[in-house]
C-alpha cells in the first residue's frame, strides 16, 4: 500500500505523544497507520458519536511498521497491517486474538476477500479486512493505441514482459513500481511458476526476464508515475490499481484530454489487502474494538473507499461507494477475476536475500 494525499486531520498526534494525550484526556484510540489512508472525517465522526478521541501515529513503508509493532509496547492500540505481515506478527505474538461477539458488523465482510486474508491468518482470528488492491498496468490509452493500433494487450502482461511489445512502449515512456514484493512474484506468476517459490532457480528466470526488459523501463518509482501519467510524460505504468486512478482523476481535473485506463492482466496478479489489528498489549482494547467495529459500518467503510478510489472488504458497503468506482470492473473485479488474484506470502530470510540480490540486479540493470 500506497501513497495518497496531503492529510488534513487536526484531531491526530504522533504516537510519542500518546501517553501523555491518552493519560491527561481519559481512553482513546491510539491508530498506527499508512499516511493518509483513511476518510478524514471518519475519525471524527468517530469520535463525536463515541466521545473517544482518535490518536494517529503514520507509516510510509510496511518494513517501518513490521518492525515497530515486533518490538511490542508501541502504545498503539489498533494498527492497520498488509496481509503478507500477518503471520509473522501472529507468530510473535503481537496480535491479540479478536473477539467477534464485540464487532456485530463483521457480517458484513466479504467472505471472498477474507478467504484472500485467510491464507494468511488461518481462521481470520486476528484481522479484519479494511481496504485492498491490486497490481496491473495502467496505460495512457490513445498514446497506446497509437503505437499498437486496435491490437493493443492491454489486458495481457504479455504487454509488458514480451520485449517487442515493451520495446515500442519506450517510445512513450514506461515505469515499473519499485517492490520486489509485487513485481518479482507477478514474474514469477507469469512464467508459470509459483509467486512465492522458494527455489533459487526459478528467481534465476525471474532474474533473466526482468534484465531483458530493463533497457526499456524508464524508471522504477512507487509515486512518481502518478503525475507523469496524468502529464503524459510516461504512457504505461505496472502499478497500483488506486495510483492509476488518482491520476486518472487528476487528468480529468486538469482537462488535458488524457484518457487513463486500468487493466488486471487475464493471467493473473497481486493482491494486497490491508488490514485492521489489535495489539495484544493496546492499553486501550475496548476502544479499539469499538474502533474496528465502527469502521465496519458499510456507510463509514466506503467513504475512506471513495476518498482513496480503492475496494473494501465489505460487502454491503457497496451500495454507498461511488458509482464510478463500483462498477469498475478493474477496481471491483467480478468473481473470475478475483479468483486469479495472489496475495503475498512472507519468505524464508535466504529466499527474501536472493529476491533483494535479484531485484539490485535488475534495477541497477547489470
Amino acid at each position: 500500500m500506497k501513497l495518497k494525499r496531503l492529510l488534513h486531520l487536526g484531531v491526530f498526534t504522533v504516537c510519542g505523544l500518546v501517553a501523555a494525550v491518552s493519560s491527561a484526556q481519559g481512553p482513546t484510540v491510539n491508530f498506527y497507520n499508512w499516511y493518509d489512508f483513511i476518510a478524514p472525517e471518519a475519525p471524527k465522526d468517530f469520535e463525536k458519536e463515541t466521545g473517544t478521541p482518535m490518536l494517529l501515529d503514520t507509516f510510509d513503508s510496511a518494513d517501518v511498521m513490521q518492525s515497530k509493532l515486533m518490538v511490542g509496547r508501541s502504545g498503539y492500540d489498533v494498527a492497520v497491517v498488509t496481509n503478507s505481515a500477518l503471520p509473522n506478527l501472529i507468530k510473535a505474538g503481537v496480535l491479540k486474538e479478536l473477539d467477534n461477539s464485540q464487532l456485530s458488523n463483521r457480517s458484513n465482510l466479504d467472505p471472498d476477500i477474507l478467504a484472500k486474508v485467510a491464507q494468511n491468518d488461518p481462521g481470520n482470528r486476528y484481522s479484519i479486512p479494511y481496504l485492498w488492491g491490486t497490481t496491473g498496468i495502467g496505460y495512457d490509452v490513445d498514446q497506446v493505441k497509437k503505437i499498437f493500433g486496435d491490437e493493443t494487450p492491454a489486458d495481457s502482461w504479455d504487454l509488458i514482459f514480451k520485449e517487442e511489445n515493451i520495446k515500442k512502449l519506450s517510445q512513450c515512456g514506461v515505469a515499473m513500481l519499485d517492490s520486489p514484493s509485487e513485481i518479482i512474484p507477478i514474474t514469477l506468476h507469469y512464467l508459470g511458476l509459483p509467486p512465492d517459490s522458494t527455489n533459487p532457480a526459478d528467481y534465476e528466470k525471474a532474474e533473466a526476464l526482468l534484465l531483458k526488459i530493463r533497457p526499456y523501463i524508464t524508471y522504477f518509482d512507487s509515486s512518481r508515475f502518478i503525475t507523469d501519467l496524468a502529464n503524459g510524460n510516461i504512457c504505461a505504468v505496472v502499478a497500483w490499481s488506486g495510483g492509476v486512478y488518482d491520476a486518472k482523476t487528476s487528468a480529468e481535473r486538469a482537462k488535458n484530454g488524457r484518457q487513463l485506463a486500468y487493466r488486471i492482466p487475464r493471467e493473473g496478479s497481486s493482491v494486497w489487502i490491508e488490514n485492521l489489528v489489535l495489539l495484544k498489549d493496546a492499553p486501550h482494547p475496548e476502544q479499539g474494538m469499538q474502533f474496528i467495529n465502527y469502521m465496519l459500518r458499510p456507510e463509514v467503510i466506503a467513504k475512506s473507499t471513495n476518498y482513496l478510489s480503492y475496494p473494501n472488504g465489505n460487502k454491503t458497503a457497496l451500495a454507498f461507494v461511488n458509482e464510478n468506482l463500483r462498477n469498475n470492473p478493474d477496481i471491483y473485479p467480478p468473481a473470475a477475476t478475483l479468483a486469479t488474484l495472489f496475495p503475498s506470502q512472507p519468505l524464508p530470510l535466504k529466499i527474501e536475500r536472493v529476491r533483494t540480490r535479484v531485484w539490485s540486479k535488475v534495477k541497477s540493470g547489470t
